[in-house]
């Protein structure tokens, strides 16, 4: 069985709202702020995009534990962000909420408290994570020509091609299993490189 953060996205196809769609990228932009609150470079370096890592890397180094309640931001935090993705790259016209919505999550492994997971391991994985980010530059660049197709399709016909659909949830997911392994370091299973 993997160990890897998964990523559920359940998409609308069909009579998608055309208005919305055109000014998507306008719409977005109250969710967008809301989540940059949560990250704050200029004083704090103690996490990123508003995910915590240094508490984490420290618990799990001198302690080899896994605070719950970073766990549990992270993992809310990770569903929010998740949520806004899907709305800003026209995955959905529902509009993204703060709280909890079944459609759109990202599910962590099981890492009882931290016991399942490597003391050493946390101080490198960013660095060998590299590949990754190079990689999921690539399919990230790949994911905006797809939504640029499918804003196209649905401003004209109102319909989201299922292929634009399958490249853009794939490369979402992708970098959720990168931010899972790499920042949240809820696995030590390298994460596949497959969209």
């Amino acid at each position: 069985m993997s160990q890897q953060v998964s990523t559920k996205i359940e998409i609308q196809i069909d009579n998608r709202n055309r208005a919305t769609a055109l000014f998507r990228i306008f719409m977005a932009i109250p969710t967008a702020i809301f989540i940059s609150t949560f990250s704050d470079y200029t004083t704090n370096y103690d996490y990123a995009a508003g995910i915590f890592v240094l508490p984490v890397v420290l618990t799990l180094v001198f302690r080899g534990v896994y605070p719950s309640y970073i766990l549990n931001f992270n993992k809310a935090f990770m569903n929010l962000s998740l949520r806004a993705a899907a709305y800003l790259f026209l995955l959905t016209d529902e509009y993204p909420t703060i709280e909890a919505n079944e459609k759109f999550t990202v599910e962590f492994p099981e890492i009882e408290g931290g016991k399942k997971l490597s003391r050493g391991l946390p101080l490198v994985k960013w660095f060998l994570a590299i590949p990754l980010y190079i990689v999921g530059i690539v399919y990230a660049l790949y994911a905006l020509m797809l939504t640029l197709v499918a804003w196209i399709t649905i401003v004209f016909t109102g319909v989201y091609p299922e292929w634009c659909a399958a490249g853009v949830i794939g490369t979402a997911s992708y970098w959720n299993r990168v931010y899972g392994y790499a920042f949240v370091l809820v696995t030590d299973e390298y994460p596949s490189f497959s969209l």
